[in-house]
């Protein structure tokens, strides 16, 4: 079992390491929360969407759903849609210095951005069938569980860090030029992926 895990610790920083939307959402707002636990819904929210799909991939179910072609059309374009005005709302976001609440994303927002980067781009979810979900495989039992529970944690503790990490960053920063940087990467990252799926989506 022990190996399982250690199996599952590694395999899953792998794919989570890589920057992407999720990431760079994530690190984005412990950044520029005026309080470390504003940034609570947005960890919680990519958390809970990765223990999701790390499960389903375990389990199969997610591999039926993305064979079915018109639940792959309808998750494209809701995705590039969602991805398409998050980059907006990030590049037109202007930079605070003092941190004032009223400026935060509400956490109704956060909840509906992280979850939409998260469920709504179709190429994390297969990675996570492609790679957790085949490596799963190869285990049964109580070896699959520790694996499991490997690939969660892992992602729960990722998700903490990266908002800490921001959350350094943002206080470091006060003049607010950083995260002006930060929020012009996150909105081309956005659309750079909202592009990519509509010229899957088109193909």
């Amino acid at each position: 079992m022990i190996s399982a895990m250690i199996h599952g610790f590694i395999l899953a920083f792998g794919l989570i390491l890589p920057l992407g939307v999720q990431n760079v959402f994530v690190f984005n707002q412990g950044a520029t929360q005026p309080k470390f636990r504003r940034a609570l819904p947005v960890i919680f929210t990519a958390s809970l969407c990765d223990t999701l799909l790390i499960s389903l991939a375990i389990l199969g179910i997610s591999v039926i759903v993305l064979s079915v072609y018109w639940i792959k059309v309808v998750l494209l374009t809701v995705g590039i849609i969602f991805l398409a005005y998050m980059g907006y709302v990030t590049w037109k976001s202007k930079p605070k210095t003092n941190f004032s609440e009223d400026k935060a994303l509400t956490p109704k927002k956060q909840i509906a951005f992280a979850a939409s980067v998260s469920l709504l781009n179709p190429h994390a979810i297969m990675d996570t069938i492609g790679v957790i979900g085949t490596s799963s495989i190869s285990y049964i039992g109580i070896e699959k569980m520790g694996f499991t529970l490997a690939c969660i944690i892992t992602s729960w503790i990722w998700f903490f860090s990266l908002a800490l990490a921001g959350r350094q960053v943002g206080r470091l920063n006060n003049s607010g030029g950083f995260i002006a940087i930060l929020n012009k990467v996150s909105a081309l990252i956005m659309w750079g992926t909202a592009i990519y799926l509509f010229i899957s989506l088109i193909k």
